[in-house]
């Protein structure tokens, strides 16, 4: 078991993420395997007055296949892949109609009869596959509703941009605006999404004068950002070993790929035009980095802090004995003290499935938290700083 605290990595939960659960906890505040999503009505009769809505709770476990698959899954994937069940069922149940209508030819005809024996024994296999259709159908309009929620606040919110932007930072790559520019800018995002951003680049960031922090601290001001968050993330660079948490995302990144053809050229109820295309880079966070080392029992600057405690071994004071058995260990429960995220756990997953079967780990947390929810914490803990 390898009990981890929030501390060792600032940055991840405060980051944009890409794949489809971490988006939907995210934007959509995923809460016990059901998010409520948003949906429009249209205009009330008469066509005047704004836009009905009305809300629809979609539960998302384990025994819908489409989430199963597709949950670690970049949202462009997942938008195509929604496209391609819904064409899968279209075609299905087109399959069954001509089938009801060639039912009904002339009954007198022998061949009519004959053709007739043949397409009832096609009909009845139908039929029989109908609850599976019928469940086909619900899963994808649900799908279908989640994707499009996610898609209005990509759109919306640039979210694309953002992600691909703290990638480029995480990675030391270089960028296509300053952030000064990125936090000046007047297009559509919310405070919230401009300090997310500012975080993650200050604390990947290995200095910052205070001219430079005083400067950003007034773009974010103006941008209607509150700086309590950032009071306390000033405070806890201060007392964390910077050496290391510059080096920690080493890998990251994104590349973008040839605009979402499939959707475009066969049409789709997604409009994914001025959303990016971007595939994920594999690289290991800092948790999944930990632990393949702690698993691995390879020796670290990052990880030679550690206390080691096993109860075969004789009882040492501080915990800081060397285990006698330095073979690497094939399963793990890792536990983060003070909140986990669907960033994380997807990475350990993608860790899991990189080791082929070989490594299987369990991720847990004392509170699984979104990235708004984090920064209300680290606003509370500002807050304190401040009125002390």
């Amino acid at each position: 078991m390898i009990i981890l605290d929030r501390n060792m990595d600032m940055a991840t939960p405060l980051h944009h993420t890409w794949t489809y659960q971490a988006l939907v906890h995210d934007v959509l505040d995923l809460s016990l395997n059901r998010v409520v999503v948003e949906e429009s009505m249209g205009r009330p009769q008469g066509g005047s007055g704004s836009i009905r809505a009305k809300t629809r709770a979609c539960d998302l476990d384990s025994r819908d296949k489409f989430w199963a698959t597709h949950k670690g899954s970049p949202f462009p994937t997942v938008a195509e892949a929604i496209q391609e069940e819904l064409e899968q069922y279209r075609s299905s149940e087109e399959e069954v109609k001509m089938l009801k209508a060639s039912m009904g030819l002339d009954n007198e005809s022998d061949a009519a009869i004959s053709m007739m024996s043949e397409n009832t024994a096609k009909l009845t296999s139908a039929v029989n596959s109908l609850p599976q259709l019928i469940e086909k159908k619900r899963l994808i309009d649900m799908h279908t509703t989640i994707a499009t929620g996610i898609l209005n606040h990509i759109k919306t919110r640039r979210l694309d941009t953002f992600f691909e932007f703290e990638e480029k930072i995480m990675s030391k790559a270089a960028q296509d605006k300053s952030m000064i520019e990125m936090l000046s800018d007047t297009e559509s995002s919310t405070p919230e999404d401009k300090l997310r951003l500012f975080l993650v680049y200050y604390i990947c960031a290995p200095s910052i004068s205070e001219a430079e922090f005083d400067r950003y601290a007034a773009a974010l001001q103006n941008a209607g950002c509150d700086l309590s968050p950032l009071s306390y993330i000033k405070r806890w660079k201060a007392y964390t070993k910077m050496a290391a948490t510059q080096n920690q995302y080493v890998g990251a990144g994104t590349k973008t790929v040839s605009m979402f053809s499939k959707l475009m050229s066969q049409g789709s109820s997604f409009v994914m035009e001025g959303v990016k295309n971007l595939v994920l880079k594999k690289h290991d966070l800092p948790v999944t980095r930990i632990v393949d080392e702690l698993m691995e029992m390879k020796s670290s600057q990052e990880t030679e802090d550690y206390r080691y405690f096993d109860p075969r071994q004789p009882k040492a004071v501080d915990g800081s004995q060397i285990p006698k058995n330095r073979s690497p260990f094939q399963d793990a429960i890792v536990f983060i003290v003070g909140g986990g995220n669907y960033i994380e756990y997807q990475n350990l997953v993608d860790y899991m499935k990189a080791s082929q079967g070989k490594k299987r780990v369990i991720y847990g947390s004392s509170t699984l938290t979104n990235a708004k929810e984090f920064l209300k914490q680290l606003s509370h803990l500002g807050q304190e700083i401040i009125s002390s």
